[in-house]
């Protein structure tokens, strides 16, 4: 299907949370059977979510700054879970 530059086509916002909550909860479930542990399997699986999302938002050709929730911003909530997942890696390390 090819998408036309100047037709974005724009998902409801449930959908888009929708969408964001069952993959957080597949890379939980992969993460709990990665063998380096929980805490680093999580922190991969959502740095390589980051890049898909963001290699999905650019080939879709999505605004940045819109109303609607796209990629984009579901590429900035998995940096968010990222952040706080590095975090947590430290903290137990020490």
């Amino acid at each position: 299907m090819i998408l036309s530059a100047d037709k974005s086509v724009e998902l409801s916002t449930a959908r888009v949370l929708l969408r964001f909550g069952l993959r957080t909860a597949i890379l939980g479930l992969f993460a709990t059977f990665g063998s380096i542990g929980f805490g680093r399997s999580l922190a991969a699986l959502l740095w390589m979510t980051v890049i898909l999302c963001a290699v999905l938002a650019t080939l879709r050709r999505e605004r940045v700054f819109t109303a609607g929730l796209n990629h984009w911003d579901e590429m900035i909530g998995y940096l968010a879970l990222y952040c706080a997942a590095m975090s947590f890696n430290q903290l137990t390390d020490a």
